[in-house]
Formats: C-alpha cells, structure tokens, sequence
C-alpha cells in the first residue's frame, strides 16, 4: 500500500520545522498516568492556596488550569497567528483573534466601569504609557516570539506538552524579563514618553462608545484579513488530531472560535477575581529577580522593585497572583496533552537551543519595556481599551515580518504560498 496517499498532513502540537505527517487524525489513547500525576500537582497545590493564601489565588489556579487545557486543545497561538498572515496572508486565527476580543471588550467594559471585584476590592485594566519604551519593546518581543518558538502563553502551554526546547526559551524569557526591570528606569524615564492613553476614559466616549468603536476596529480588521487571503489565494490552516463527539471537550481538539471565546470568559472572570485582566510576565520578573537577590544582586534598589512592587519581593511567591494563574496553565496544559495521548519530549538541535536563547531574552526584555507580552499588553491591552494595546499589534507584526528573514538561519520554517497547508 502506498502510504504517500493516505498521509495527512496536520497542525503539529508545538512549532516544529514541519507540520507532522499522520496517516489519520485520530488522537492516542489516554495517557492515564500522565493524567492522575497532573490532577494531583494540581490538589497538592489548591490544597497549599486554601492553606496559606487568600480565597482568590485558589479561584486564579482553577482559572489557570483552564486557561492551560483551552490553550493547548484549540492550539490557540499568537505567534503562528502573526506569522501565517504575514508570511501567506493566512488570517483564520487572526480572525479568532478578533472574535477574542470583541467577547472580551464586552464583558470588560461593564466590569471596569462598575470597578469593584468579586471580593470587593479596585478593577483596573492594563492601561500603559505610550513611548519609546512601548515601540522597542513590542518590536523586539515580536522577533522574539519567532525566534522562540511561541508568545508567553505559547511558551507555557507548550511546556505543559513536552515541547522540551521551550524549557530553553523559558529560563531566557525570565532572564529577559530580569535585566529588562534593572534596565526599565532609563526605558520610562530618560527616553520620550507620553501618558496613557484609554479610548474610553481619554476620549470622553466612556465605555459604552469606546465599546462600539473598538467591535467597528475588529470588524475592519476580520474584513482585511478576508481580502488579504483571497488576494494571496492563502493555503488552509492544517488540520488537528482530534476526537469526535462529546469526547472532543475533554480530549480536543476545540475549534478557534470556541477557544476565543472561552479564553475571553477566563480573562473577564481573572479581572472580576484579582481586579486586573490576565498577565504572564510580571512573574517571570519576580522568579528571576527572586533568584538574583539569592545570589547576592541588590534587586531591591531596582526603580522597577520601588513603591507598589516592593512587598513582592518579600512575600511567597504563591502570593502573586500571576505567578498562580502561570503554574496553573502549565498543569492545565500538561493534563490536556496527556488527555489527547500527545505528551512527548521533543527534540533539541543546535539551531533551535540558539534561536530559543535567543527569542527568549528579546521576548523577556521586550515584554518588560513594553509594559506586557501578547497577553497583558495586547490581549489584556486591548480588552481595556487602552492605545497600546493597539500599537503592541502593530510593532510586535514588524517584528514578526523581519523575524520572517531570521527563522531559516536557525532552521525554523517559514509558511510558503505555494504549501498545501501553513
């Protein structure tokens, strides 16, 4: 029998050199042990929350294990979403992208202009400065992304599937992200900056008109990611290993459109519980800077580790919110990949370790300038109608089109015109 006909070729789980030939799109069996292990990381850590922390970090944990288990069944990315409609004008995930955020800026807008969470305490959305700071920083973070291997919630999710390379780009993304809060002062301070900027409250339309404008945005752009793939004749995403059914819940893999939706639930249920959206790198600060000060460096004089900050380095780690919902997406992940049979260490060659080191610092550094990653500053950003969420987009697309050039000096793959899938 010729195999060559009935190969199929399918989205791989992380971002390999190709996509992974599969004469079906069936998932392996469970892997049950995988399973149980994963679920009881999981109860040992609730179990510590209930313990030692305030109600609200066992809610964030729950959150994060969602948040984890969607990531991974839908393969929600940010990365090959910039760079499939960059590289072929495939806009299909740009496009769940937009879906994301009109759910988002939904649930947000009544949640920050009533402003008080679940438990009583401030709402506040990611509403960042505008400056220099910002452009370098969302440039570079969207080399980095591509040079990496995955965004920061990429990197954690993919680290919940084995995706053994992503540990290599996740110790460099805190490394990053450390010597971009030592360097942050002279970013802020000694460089041209301007005041946040919010499309609801620095506009005068509130939240109700910045909420119009903003679904009018994601229209317009949905729209131009239609015509721009009709134009390139774009090829289709690839297809998933999936389960059929109700099993398909449990086991994925979850269309784009419902994880869009889902993540956009998870990310207003984060602001109702810990009174801001859904973040990931402010912890990679906090573990690096953690681990700086053990080996002796006086963190503590850092301007970035000044005024509100400051308690953070002196309290448990399970007491920054951030630092919860991260741990639990990694489980989150790690419980849906053994789920769907696909937990596997991967390989690690010479040029995918250097193009990790490498995207990790620029995406941890670039994270830190920019005042948040694809998820605080653009997700997160957006969602809070604030301008720099917007101009992260933008700057993190330029960094994603040069970083087109650089992916094939480390042996990463670019999406071609003429490939049956991308």
């Amino acid at each position: 029998m010729n195999t060559l006909n009935t190969t199929t070729r399918v989205q791989p789980v992380n971002d390999a050199k190709d996509p992974i030939a599969r004469g079906t799109l069936a998932l392996n069996a469970p892997q049950k042990v995988l399973i149980a292990g994963g679920v009881i990381a999981g109860l040992l850590l609730l179990i510590h929350l209930l313990d030692t922390q305030h109600i609200s970090q066992s809610l964030l944990l729950g959150i994060g294990l969602l948040l984890g288990y969607t990531l991974f069944h839908a393969r929600f990315g940010f990365t090959s979403a910039f760079r499939r409609i960059m590289a072929v004008g495939n806009g299909q995930a740009m496009r769940s992208h937009m879906l994301m955020l009109a759910v988002a800026v939904t649930l947000f807008a009544p949640i920050l202009a009533y402003g008080t969470t679940i438990f009583g305490g401030p709402v506040a959305g990611y509403v960042a400065p505008l400056g220099v700071s910002l452009l370098v920083g969302s440039f570079v973070f969207g080399i980095g992304m591509q040079l990496g291997g995955g965004c920061a919630s990429g990197t954690l999710y993919a680290i919940g599937g084995g995706r053994s390379v992503m540990f290599i780009t996740f110790i460099f993304f805190i490394i990053g992200a450390t010597i971009g809060a030592y360097h942050l002062p002279f970013w802020t301070e000694e460089m041209p900056a301007y005041a946040p900027y919010s499309l609801a409250t620095s506009t005068g339309l509130g939240y109700t008109g910045a909420w119009l404008v903003s679904l009018a945005l994601f229209g317009l752009i949905a729209w131009v990611t239609l015509v721009i793939e009709k134009k390139r004749a774009a090829p289709k995403m690839a297809p998933v290993p999936s389960e059929s059914g109700w099993k398909r819940i449990f086991r994925g893999s979850w269309p784009l459109f419902a994880a869009a939706i889902v993540l956009a639930l998870l990310n207003a249920l984060t602001l109702l519980t810990r009174g801001q959206p859904w973040g990931i790198t402010s912890a990679f600060t906090l573990w690096g800077s953690k681990i700086a000060s053990g080996l002796g460096v006086d963190v503590a004089s850092w301007g970035y580790w000044q005024g509100a900050n400051a308690a953070a380095l002196d309290a448990s780690i399970f007491a920054d919110s951030t630092t919860v919902l991260n741990i639990g997406i990694i489980i989150g992940a790690f419980i849906a990949s053994a789920a769907g049979g696909l937990f596997k260490f991967t390989q690690i060659t010479v040029g995918n370790f250097a193009a990790s080191v490498i995207g990790g610092l620029m995406m941890g550094y670039g994270a830190r300038l920019a005042f948040g990653c694809n998820i605080g500053a653009y997700f997160g950003g957006i969602a809070s109608f604030s301008l720099h969420g917007y101009i992260w987009g933008i700057l993190a697309m330029a960094g994603t089109f040069l970083a087109l050039y650089l992916r094939p000096l480390f042996g990463l793959s670019v999406p071609k015109s003429n490939d049956s899938v991308c």
